[in-house]
C-alpha cells in the first residue's frame, strides 16, 4: 500500500490586494503554514510523499525569501518528501525560479520539471507534466502513454491544467484528456489548476487548493488522501482538511415585511471561527427601507468579529411605498426629493436600469436621514 498526499494550488505570495491591510497579511501567512498543515495530515495517515500538483507560487518571480522560506518549511519535515511540479502561474519559463531551488533544493525535496519517468521508491514511478508556459497550447500529459516505467510498477501521473472546458483563468485553452489515465495506464492521475475538489472519474481527481482564496468554490481547503493498493487496483481516496480561512457566500432571499436582519443573524456562524470566516452575505428579493437599513446596521455591528464580512446587494430591489417617506421627513426639499425618486422607481416607462438606479437612490437618502438622526 502507498500513501501520499495530494496538493496544487497553494499560490505562495498571492497579494490579495483587494482585502484590507491587516487581512492580507494574515491571509498570505495561512498560504505559507499550510506547509504545516499539509505535513501534519501525511503524518497522522502515515503517508511519506506529498504531491504538489502544481501552482506552488502566486508569480513566476516569488521573491527569494518567499522562495527560501518555502524550502525550509518543507526541509523541517525531514521524514517527508515533497514532489513539487510547475504550474501555469510559476512555469518553467521562470527560469530563474527553478534554478535558485535547484541551488537551495533541500534533500527531501523533488523538483518535477521534466517530462521523464521518476522512481519515488522501487516500485513507485512518477510520471510529471511540468507546464513549460503558462498556456502551452497542447497537452502535456500525451508523453505519459509511451513512458517506460519497470514492470509491476505503480504509475503516477502528475499534472496541471484544464481536463475540461473550465480554467481558473477561464481561457480552457490547453484540454488534459479526461481518459488520459486509462490510455497511459496510470493507476493514478494526480492534477492541479481547479481550485475545488474534484473527482474527475476513479484514477483522476483534482485536490483543490489547500487554503481557499475566493468564494467561487465556497468548500473549505482540502487535500486528498491517496492509497494505492497495488498496480491495476483502485486507488482509495479520501478528502483531509487542511484550510485555516474559510470563505463563506450566504444567500439571502428577502420579501417585502421580512426580518432582513434576523435572517441575517440565523445564517451567520457563531463563536471564534469568525475571527478566521470571510463571508459574503448576497441578498437578493425586495426590502422595505427599514428592513434594509435594519439588515445593513446588523451587519456593521457584527463585522469586526469575521475576517471579512461584506453584503452584495446588487440583487437587492428597494420596495417602498408613500408611507415609508415620512422616515425621511414629512415636507420640504427632502421629502420633494425621495418623492421624485419613487415615482421614478416606480415609472414603468422608464428602462428597468434607471427604476433601479432611483430606488437604490432612494434607499441611500433613506440611510443618510437615519445617521442624521439624533
Amino acid at each position: 500500500m502507498f500513501r501520499f498526499i495530494h496538493s496544487s494550488d497553494l499560490h505562495i505570495g498571492k497579494r490579495f490586494g483587494n482585502m484590507p491591510e491587516e487581512l492580507r497579511g494574515r491571509l498570505r501567512d495561512a498560504r505559507h503554514t499550510v506547509l504545516d498543515r499539509l505535513a501534519a495530515q501525511a503524518r497522522a495517515a502515515g503517508a511519506g510523499t506529498i504531491l504538489l500538483a502544481g501552482d506552488c507560487f502566486d508569480t513566476e518571480t516569488p521573491s527569494p525569501a518567499m522562495l527560501r522560506q518555502a524550502l525550509a518549511a518543507m526541509a523541517g519535515h525531514a521524514g517527508l518528501r515533497w514532489v513539487m511540479l510547475p504550474g501555469n502561474h510559476d512555469s518553467l519559463l521562470a527560469d530563474e525560479l527553478w534554478t535558485a531551488a535547484r541551488a537551495a533544493l533541500p534533500g527531501n525535496v523533488v523538483l518535477a520539471t521534466e517530462p521523464e519517468p521518476i522512481l519515488l521508491e522501487p516500485g513507485i514511478a512518477l510520471l510529471p507534466a511540468p507546464c513549460t508556459t503558462r498556456r502551452p497550447g497542447r497537452d502535456l500529459t500525451e508523453w505519459m502513454d509511451r513512458a517506460a516505467t519497470p514492470e509491476g510498477a505503480l504509475r503516477i501521473g502528475l499534472a496541471h491544467g484544464a481536463i475540461q472546458s473550465f480554467s481558473e483563468d477561464g481561457s480552457g485553452l490547453d484540454i488534459i484528456a479526461p481518459d488520459r489515465a486509462s490510455r497511459a495506464g496510470l493507476d493514478y492521475l494526480a492534477l492541479g489548476d481547479w481550485h475545488g475538489q474534484m473527482a474527475v472519474n476513479t484514477r483522476s481527481w483534482y485536490s483543490g487548493t489547500p487554503e481557499p482564496d475566493r468564494f467561487k468554490h465556497d468548500e473549505p481547503g482540502r487535500a486528498l488522501l491517496v492509497a494505492l493498493p497495488g498496480p491495476g487496483a483502485l486507488p482509495e481516496v479520501a478528502p483531509v482538511e487542511t484550510g485555516s480561512f474559510a470563505w463563506r457566500s450566504l444567500f439571502l432571499e428577502l420579501l417585502s415585511g421580512d426580518d432582513a436582519a434576523a435572517a441575517l443573524a440565523a445564517e451567520l456562524p457563531a463563536g471564534a471561527a469568525r475571527r478566521q470566516t470571510l463571508v459574503r452575505v448576497v441578498a437578493s428579493g425586495r426590502l422595505r427601507p427599514a428592513a434594509r437599513m435594519a439588515l445593513e446596521a446588523g451587519i456593521a455591528a457584527v463585522a469586526p468579529e469575521f475576517a471579512d464580512l461584506q453584503l452584495d446587494s446588487e440583487a437587492l430591489a428597494a420596495d417602498c411605498e408613500d408611507t415609508d417617506l415620512d422616515a425621511i421627513d414629512r415636507a420640504g426639499a427632502l421629502r420633494q426629493a425621495a418623492e421624485l425618486l419613487l415615482a421614478e422607481s416606480h415609472d414603468e416607462n422608464r428602462p428597468e436600469a434607471e427604476r433601479e438606479i432611483a430606488g437604490e437612490a432612494l434607499v441611500r437618502l433613506f440611510s443618510y436621514c437615519d445617521a442624521m438622526q439624533p
